[in-house]
């Protein structure tokens, strides 16, 4: 493969009540942890805020959230193609509030390879993580997800939220990696077909994506807009 990448995923901290809605209608939400997986490595780098014992802080500091942007920034300027799925939509977003580093967020969300992005651009509808993972044989894990990480996080299952993340991470990279090397990005549907996009270039960028043209999204009651995952990049403070 040409690039070497970097997946990114984060986990929120608060915790909503069971029928929640629209994630971000509740914020600010908070990051209790993340974590990066790059390419050739064998195991995730972890990132969280400590107690002064030692033990997991309930949520990241803005100094510690501030240090992982200019991680962030130093992976990229090593030549690593950061990657998530709808970092654009939320995890850069989260983290530009959190660490009050908008422009550098901003840039980073604009510049990385959102895979979530990059198939709605060219479709019009998202594809889930656990979606894009079954077609190549891998899967999220059935105990947990991200709604009730806050609440693991709070009782103290701080390895068990720790390893959501880093698998979360490391089917993000599998997903970019397999989908380059095979020239197509490859999901299973709803109905349990399989479906495909060709990626004869590669994985694009937000800034490449976000100069497709519009898909035909006529069949669909109410399609997104672009701006649902855009609009944040452009808002004043």
């Amino acid at each position: 493969m040409n690039r070497k990448y970097l997946a990114f995923d984060i986990e929120t901290a608060k915790i909503l009540p069971e029928d929640f809605g629209e994630l971000l209608a509740h914020r600010p939400l908070g990051i209790c942890c993340a974590a990066t997986w790059a390419s050739q490595e064998e195991s995730a780098k972890l990132f969280y805020s400590h107690e002064p014992d030692g033990t997991p802080s309930s949520q990241m500091t803005q100094h510690d959230l501030s240090a992982f942007v200019d991680y962030l920034q130093t992976q990229t300027e090593n030549g690593y193609s950061i990657v998530t799925l709808n970092g654009l939509g939320f995890d850069f977003d989260i983290l530009a509030e959190e660490s009050n580093r908008w422009d550098e967020c901003r840039y980073l969300a604009r510049t990385h390879i959102d895979i979530l992005f990059h198939i709605f651009c060219e479709k019009g509808f998202a594809v889930g993580l656990n979606a894009a993972g079954k077609a190549l044989g891998l899967s999220k894990p059935e105990d947990i997800d991200g709604s009730v990480a806050p609440q693991l996080w709070k009782d103290g299952n701080f390895q068990q939220v720790l390893d959501y993340v880093a698998q979360d991470c490391n089917l993000t990279l599998n997903i970019a990696e397999r989908s380059e090397m095979n020239k197509a990005f490859q999901w299973i549907t709803r109905k349990g077909s399989m479906a495909s996009v060709p990626l004869p270039s590669g994985w694009q960028s937000v800034n490449e994506a976000m100069t497709r043209p519009l898909p035909d999204t006529s069949w669909m009651e109410k399609p997104w807009p672009r701006s649902k995952f855009t609009d944040w990049l452009n808002s004043s403070l």
